[in-house]
């Protein structure tokens, strides 16, 4: 069975090429800002949706009325409208669902539209001798720091913080490791990044603490600047970068543990979050804290890694994990302020992430048919 990985490059674009990159960047926000109003203004007139064929099938027309599209590869106008089809699809699922936050498609700013996506390889991009060849850009050096591997689906260009990446969707093959009979439950946390079940813990590294004074003297900075002004640009570049560097060691950060989890345990069981609901209810003085700790992310390359090498990955409904007692099953209330598990029931005193992470470890032990954490051909870790 095939996955599909991605892989990030730096582009080092000449000044004609980036103007060019940034035109064609123009184009596709108008297209989409343009296709989001026909949508909106079809439904309040005539009570009529538009499908994403009848959105591309109109593109040859709007070609003629505004010639700058033709500036642009056909296949990225046609991903223009996948764009906006699947941001309607996604507001109609949340109605269904009845999500609180709903969130209508918006207008694309200059800002929020940062990539352009070549739908298939070979089709008006292709890569020779460190040189990525893009139609109606050119030949643009491109930085391979790692070998490509798998079969080349996608390429996508995007800015950010002024600049310009390659990303490349890859078809692969898993590789999957050597067998391992060793089975970890995982609990993740604001204090402690993870808690295992084998007593380890990985701490939390704050990234956007370390960096959040900073970011706000950034900012203020940017806020003192005049509207359109050279200053205000070299400022904005700034917070960007400072956001970028945040973000760049978290995700460095999740796939080097994601990394080191996956070679050593052959089951791994993980607690199931809905970080959006913990944000909405009760938790807002956390927010930051929340999103800071990237636990989905973590969760989602902790998921991939282990799809790719073969081991077997289990993510359980965390519900009641810190009030269970992990060894007699009594229930144990405590608030969030409470540190530490101590059962009335066996005596048994643990820290409550500890607790929780042997109770993950049980229920996803459990869903794969081992009824006990001292199965015979298990173990809690090393």
């Amino acid at each position: 069975m095939s996955m599909t990985k991605s892989l990030k490059y730096r582009l080092f674009p000449t000044k004609k090429q980036q103007r060019l990159l940034q035109e064609q960047l123009n184009e596709c926000r108008w297209l989409y800002n343009h296709f989001r109003e026909q949508r909106k203004t079809s439904w309040e007139q005539n009570k009529k949706s538009i499908s994403y064929f009848d959105q591309c099938k109109s593109i040859v027309a709007l070609k003629k009325e505004r010639q700058s599209l033709n500036n642009v590869y056909s296949q990225i106008l046609q991903n223009v409208a996948d764009r906006i089809d699947k941001a309607f699809q996604g507001f109609f699922r949340r109605v269904k669902t009845g999500e609180r936050k709903v969130g209508y498609p918006r207008f694309k700013n200059f800002d929020r539209y940062d990539s352009l996506t070549y739908k298939q390889a070979g089709f008006g991009w292709s890569i020779e001798d460190n040189r990525l060849n893009l139609s109606k850009i050119g030949s643009i050096k491109i930085k391979l720091h790692r070998s490509i591997i798998g079969i080349l689906k996608t390429c996508t260009i995007r800015k950010q913080a002024g600049k310009w990446y390659a990303c490349f969707a890859c078809s692969t093959e898993p590789k999957p490791l050597k067998k391992s009979k060793k089975a970890i439950g995982i609990d993740v946390g604001l204090k402690s990044f993870a808690t295992l079940s084998n007593g380890e813990k990985i701490d939390n590294p704050r990234f956007f603490k370390t960096d959040q004074k900073a970011l706000a003297k950034a900012q203020r900075k940017l806020s003192k600047q005049t509207k359109d002004s050279l200053e205000r640009k070299k400022a904005k570049k700034v917070v960007a970068y400072i956001y970028e560097r945040i973000t760049n060691r978290r995700n460095n950060f999740c796939h080097q543990i994601a990394r080191k989890i996956v070679n050593r345990f052959g089951i791994i069981c993980i607690e199931k979050l809905n970080i959006k609901e913990m944000q909405n209810n009760n938790w807002h003085s956390l927010n930051r804290s929340i999103s800071d700790v990237a636990w989905g992310q973590f969760a989602n390359i902790l998921s991939h890694k282990a799809e790719d090498a073969g081991r077997q990955f289990v993510a359980i409904n965390p519900r009641g994990t810190s009030q269970t007692c992990s060894q007699c099953g009594s229930i144990v209330k405590k608030k969030l302020s409470d540190c530490w598990h101590n059962c009335p029931v066996c005596n048994c005193h643990l820290h409550r992430d500890f607790n929780a992470s042997l109770n993950i470890l049980r229920l996803g032990l459990q869903s794969l048919g081992i009824q006990s954490i001292e199965a015979p051909d298990f173990s809690r870790g090393e």
